[in-house]
């Protein structure tokens, strides 16, 4: 148990997907792992343990940002033994080859600072999933036909940007998508020496305008996690 996370030891698998919604975390939950238990609920984060394929998954909510997911990420690393912690959630296109509900796989992840910046101080450190994630995911995504897209994204510090410049050199410079917490997910797995990935659904379109309805997020975002679920367990039956 630690501040954020309630679940007792053992209570977490080394597996663990980290929607941003809480409320995400329980469909999926639901939906994807069998004999599912909740094991946190402390601020509404909830998160849930179960099998997928007789392997053990946890699903914990990991809030909206860097900064909320840098503490759950940090404390199911060094307390609860995470090993594999794969981002599952969604982005904003920004290329005109992304379409709603595309998946996009972040190779790489672009940002302006994270709550890492204070130990990386005047280095540019470069955010970068991990390879054999990375190369399962598009396996599974090859596998099961979905429009899928590998590149670099960009993590953005602000929901409501009122930054157009720079936006125009994300997409001139081929970012297919922004969210807000790969980046330093990625960081803190290359600090402790763990796997990560970042999954993501394609929720909207800064060039086109087009968003996703609410009513039709959940049948899209099941690509998603059907996804991560297969490049934790490339092997499962």
């Amino acid at each position: 148990m630690t501040i954020h996370i309630g679940a007792e030891k053992g209570e977490i698998a080394e597996t663990v997907l980290l929607p941003g919604d809480p409320y995400r975390a329980k469909w999926a939950a639901e939906t994807f792992l069998d004999n599912a238990k909740q094991v946190n609920n402390v601020r509404g984060m909830l998160g849930f343990t179960g099998t997928w394929k007789g392997n053990p998954v946890s699903i914990q909510g990991s809030g909206m940002g860097m900064p909320s997911l840098s503490i759950y990420a940090n404390e199911l690393i060094r307390d609860f033994g995470a090993k594999t912690l794969i981002r599952i959630g969604s982005c904003g296109g920004m290329q005109d080859s992304v379409n709603v509900r595309d998946v996009i796989l972040a190779m790489t992840s672009t940002t302006l600072s994270t709550p890492s910046r204070g130990i990386m101080k005047e280095l540019n450190f470069a955010p970068c999933a991990d390879w054999g994630l990375l190369q399962a995911a598009a396996q599974a995504a090859e596998a099961s036909g979905t429009p899928t897209h590998i590149g670099g994204i960009y993590s953005s510090d602000v929901f409501y940007d009122e930054r157009p410049d720079l936006n125009e050199q994300m997409v001139r410079h081929g970012i297919l998508g922004v969210e807000m917490e790969a980046a330093e997910l990625y960081i803190l797995a290359a600090r402790h020496k763990c796997r990560a990935l970042a999954v993501l659904t394609v929720s909207d379109h800064l060039l086109t305008g087009e968003a996703l309805p609410a009513s039709d997020r959940e049948s899209s975002f099941g690509d998603m996690v059907e996804i991560a679920l297969r490049a934790a367990f490339p092997n499962a039956a």
